[in-house]
């Protein structure tokens, strides 16, 4: 089984190449975002340290974690960022490699990814067997989110500019997926790539 990393800034379109190799391969997928509301929910070791942090305010009313008010304990302040992220994702490695040792197991599994834009950051770079850089170019992505997300101009460049640069991405990854253009073109990039394993229709 191969242990493959997905990263790339925002916008870069990730999500619809991921929809496309769970159709196609046979594979587990995780979304690193996805697996941190898991990791935080009512009983686990990261939902009672993050309340100790931060105070029982973040909390909604069914006694979860609420995400607008966790981000508004963390806004501004890059120390208690610093800490829940210290927190948070520990917590999800766990919980990722719990996942890839059963996916080991599993004979019908052949390839097992993790999305996230902080892969290279979180240190993942040693834990997979390659990782993948998502790039399209920064007009397209900043067209993307304005559209899809509604995102103002001053909001997009915000983000942009906290994530890696795309240098950065290309140095440490082992592979580039070009996603400036047609889906087609991309979803032939990733299956040259993936001719190896086992397709399924």
């Amino acid at each position: 089984m191969f242990f493959i990393g997905i990263t790339g800034g925002i916008g870069a379109g990730k999500s619809e190449l991921l929809t496309y190799i769970r159709k196609h391969y046979y594979c587990e997928i995780y979304l690193a975002d996805e697996v941190a509301h898991l990791v935080k929910k009512k009983g686990t070791d990261c939902y009672a340290r993050l309340v100790e942090l931060l105070g029982e305010e973040i909390l909604g009313t069914d006694g979860e974690i609420d995400k607008a008010a966790m981000a508004g304990a963390i806004f501004g302040n890059p120390d208690i960022l610093q800490k829940v992220n210290a927190i948070i994702h520990p917590a999800v490695q766990t919980y990722l490699m719990e996942k890839l040792g059963a996916a080991r197991e599993n004979p019908e599994v052949e390839l097992f990814f993790v999305e996230a834009a902080l892969l290279i950051e979180a240190g993942y770079k040693g834990l997979v067997d390659e990782l993948w850089y998502v790039y399209a170019r920064e007009d397209i992505r900043r067209g993307r989110l304005a559209a899809s997300r509604g995102y103002s101009e001053e909001k997009i460049a915000d983000i942009m500019s906290s994530q890696l640069s795309e240098e950065e991405f290309r140095k440490n990854c082992d592979f580039v997926i070009d996603n400036s253009g047609e889906l087609a073109a991309s979803f032939r990039q990733i299956d040259r790539k993936l001719e190896a394993f086992s397709w399924r229709d």
